[in-house]
């Protein structure tokens, strides 16, 4: 369990030894905003105030001289060394201090960020999608491989060749520029050249998460305006579950995801719902797209990848051809990643951290990619010396099961050089890399939707990215005071925000400028949806920025660290858990009861499990059919991992739920009156009695 004070590092004991290791992230700090009139400035700033305004016109009428008499070299010299002295003058030896040892790692990032934006506006110029890069890609190795997994391994060509086939079929049948068709499908190959075919022609992708079931899977489709979707056949019970509630607009085709099952699925093909897209795939042509056909722009929208936010349903985050070369040429360059480099993804291809960091460095760079339908703690490792991979990409949850596997003889028997990935906890950061041999380990923070995007790359233990501390207008990001439960920002009697100090948590925020791809702001297809995300008059009248509802924390030297999540959002399995959208579900299913959900910390586990309080004092509610029911109807890593059944409920003034109470109660049973149970790992909600949260507490039962 995690434990700190003010002068207590948040470590565990046997943990971390060097400097660079050092974590101030776990402080007792109360937000609030002072009274202007009420602050006092520190008794030296009229010192400096009047010998900065001696120095200033002294030292430029000296630089002047020395400039006109001596020459150009020792006037540039002199104009140096007054810099430095206007620099220890203010803000002081301190700052002069900071910068001085921050400066290597900003000076990297700097370099990587000017190539960025070069390689963005190098496409931009040209008017070039994500497909004209590819096929380049392609023209220059055709053989090479693209893609591979336990049972493919696809070159560049055999990429190219299925795109072109798919974007002439949906060509054929009429799709264009602008339409929208969703994609359900595992990953494989043919995920990314699918969607890679559809761009082509300028059509949309929603890349729809797999673990979707009924409303949530019918809701997926209809916001993101499909006019077609795309199924794989191991899907088509989802499928043909909802098909006739979807409107009737809406062509299915159902794609056989192995090319060598005898036995086709016919559910839905022989009722005439859906079309067999195999067969139409193997007449299409492959050499390249119809004449005809549309052309995607550079700013045209790609795909929609789905995030449940911070409310509601699933929401299509809308990413253009120019952000996807943003995110992922970002990270290429910032991390150090080389074209000769494969690497390893076990992560689901329908979210931004396996599809676009990932799969962007073979669509863009020319690099192989490892996938894998499911993840495998103990196949990680062997995965990557099987592959021959270099660079391998994790979340938290998944280094914390690698770690947890027994000794193995791959453990560095392998060639991997860097991982990178985000939720990496820093009580297991140390462990993980000197177990398996990595070199380097670029942790990464942002929100797929967001602008607000940083990356730690000098491998500082805890730090998900950091703040410039000498020039921070580059990459204008903020971390804001506001109420750490409502995520709110807190204003000062002028009506704008103010920007926390060192070691003080606050929300994290990105400046919006349009027209800039690296500091736009696409949001959603529900322009409602994406005004939520916009906090206006931030540290002027008019500006915009993006908050990213996390309270994050920074350094005297400018890295930052992930304190927790506001609002009714927690983090589940690497995925956003919104909790109006499983209370609705579960209300429902336990006769329209009232149902509070929120996220509650487990010893030693990533991330905050579901917990669920259902207001039944005659106690009606059935568990064991309520856990069948939950299966069916809410993806694994939304459904609740305990239950609790209230005898009394409490409301607010307003009439609504209290959860901040329930929450801080956790599940422990010797503090609980009411009745408690906790899912097993067959999804059956069993008794939680003393012994079995003893059992957790030690960590005997995972979940």
């Amino acid at each position: 369990m995690m434990t700190g004070s003010d002068d207590s590092p948040l470590v565990e004991e046997g943990g971390l030894k060097t400097t660079q290791q050092r974590l101030t992230i776990w402080h007792k700090v109360s937000i609030s905003i002072d009274d202007p009139k009420n602050s006092k400035p520190p008794a030296q700033s009229n010192f400096r105030r009047y010998l900065q305004f001696i120095l200033a016109p002294v030292m430029t009428a000296v630089s002047g001289l020395i400039l006109y008499y001596q020459g150009p070299w020792y006037g540039v010299a002199t104009l140096y060394a007054t810099l430095i002295s206007a620099l220890l003058v203010r803000p002081g030896w301190r700052w002069f201090y900071i910068a001085a040892v921050t400066t290597p790692r900003d000076t990297v990032a700097l370099f990587a960020y000017i190539r960025v934006l070069l390689f963005v506006k190098r496409q931009e110029r040209k008017n070039l999608n994500i497909g004209d890069i590819f096929e380049a890609s392609v023209a220059r190795q055709p053989d090479k491989l693209a893609i591979v997994s336990e049972s493919q391994q696809w070159t560049f060509r055999q990429v190219n060749e299925h795109s072109n086939r798919v974007a002439n079929v949906f060509h054929s049948h009429g799709y264009k520029k602008g339409d929208v068709v969703g994609l359900l499908l595992e990953n494989r190959a043919e995920f990314v050249a699918t969607w890679l075919g559809l761009s082509k022609i300028g059509v949309i992708t929603p890349l729809i998460n797999t673990n979707l079931r009924g409303a949530s899977l019918q809701h997926s489709i209809t916001v993101g305006q499909c006019t077609a979707l795309i199924y794989g056949a191991s899907f088509r019970s989802a499928v043909m579950d909802i098909a006739k509630d979807l409107p009737a607009h809406v062509g299915l085709y159902q794609f056989n995801d192995e090319s060598n099952q005898e036995v086709v699925a016919s559910e839905g093909l022989s009722q005439g719902l859906a079309q067999q897209l195999n067969g139409l795939l193997e007449t299409a042509a492959k050499d390249k797209v119809a004449a005809g056909a549309s052309r995607a722009d550079h700013h045209d929208k790609l795909v929609y990848i789905y995030t449940s936010g911070t409310t509601g349903l699933p929401k299509a985050a809308v990413i253009t051809h120019s952000r996807y070369f943003f995110i992922a040429a970002g990270i290429h360059y910032t991390l150090g990643f080389k074209d000769q480099d494969v690497f390893y993804t076990p992560l689901p291809l329908y979210h931004t951290a396996g599809g676009v960091m990932s799969m962007g460095q073979a669509l863009l760079f020319g690099s192989t990619v490892v996938i894998r339908k499911k993840f495998s703690a103990s196949g990680y490792f062997s995965d990557c010396a099987r592959f021959q991979c270099t660079v391998g990409q994790y979340i938290g949850e998944m280094a914390r099961y690698i770690l947890a596997t027994p000794s193995a003889p791959h453990d560095r028997n392998h060639q991997v050089r860097m991982v990178f990935g985000n939720g990496l906890r820093p009580q297991i950061w140390p462990q993980f890399v000197e177990r398996f041999g990595i070199r380097k380990v670029g942790e990464f923070y942002g929100a797929t939707e967001g602008n607000a995007n940083i990356m730690n790359n000098d491998s500082t233990v805890g730090a998900i990215g950091f703040i410039s501390r000498i020039l921070p207008q580059i990459y204008p990001i903020s971390i804001i005071k506001a109420d750490p439960h409502t995520g709110e920002p807190l204003r000062n009697s002028e009506g704008l925000c103010e920007r926390c100090g060192v070691d003080e948590p606050g929300v994290f925020v990105g400046k919006i400028v349009r027209g800039n791809p690296c500091r736009e702001f696409l949001g959603y297809v529900d322009q409602k949806a994406s005004s939520k995300k916009v906090v206006h008059d931030v540290f002027s009248k008019g500006d915009m920025a993006f908050i990213s509802g996390d309270l994050l924390v920074a350094d005297e030297r400018g890295y930052l660290y992930f304190k927790d999540r506001t609002g009714d959002t927690f983090r589940w399995k690497g995925e956003n858990v919104s909790t109006s959208e499983v209370e609705a579900q579960l209300s429902n299913l336990a006769g329209y009861k009232d149902v509070i959900v929120y996220g509650v910390s487990i010893p030693n586990t990533e991330g905050r499990a579901g917990m669920a309080a259902i207001y039944d004092p005659t106690r009606e509610v059935k568990v064991i059919e309520l856990g069948e029911e939950l299966t069916k109807s809410l993806p694994n890593y939304a459904r609740p991992q305990f239950l609790r059944f209230l005898r009394r409920i409490d409301l607010t003034g307003t009439f609504k739920l209290r959860k901040v109470e329930l929450q801080q109660q956790g599940f422990n049973p010797e503090f609980i009156e009411d009745e408690l149970f906790y899912a097993q790992p067959d999804g059956v909600y069993a008794p939680l009695t003393p012994a079995v949260y003893e059992r957790i507490v030690r960590n005997e039962l995972r979940f």
